[in-house]
């Protein structure tokens, strides 16, 4: 039995998307293969689409999760900043800039 998902990757200015007609039962992983078999563009060479974290529909998923008709594997990308050190860097900024 086919059914239908999309692998999708979202870049800062855009969101690189493909559907697909898969077997039912079909990994993640192995859908995200798929989709860059069939020319999902995945930016630059630091992505690895094979080793990155995936995910179904905000949730992070297992290479093995098997899919059903209807889901978005999501492929994730490396985070470009610490969102901890971002906080305490605005907090500091904050701070200074609130002393007379």
């Amino acid at each position: 039995m086919s059914i239908r998902i999309q692998v999708v990757l979202a870049f800062s200015t855009h969101c690189e998307r493909r559907e697909l007609d898969i077997t039912h039962g079909t990994s993640a992983r192995t859908a995200v293969q798929l989709a860059v078999d069939a020319g999902l563009p995945l930016g630059d060479a630091s992505l690895d689409p094979i080793h990155a974290p995936i995910g179904v529909f905000g949730e992070q998923v297992e290479d093995d999760y098997a899919l059903a008709d209807g889901d978005r594997v999501e492929i994730y990308r490396p985070l470009q900043q610490d969102p901890k050190e971002l906080r305490r860097h605005r907090a500091k900024q904050e701070a200074v800039a609130k002393k007379p």
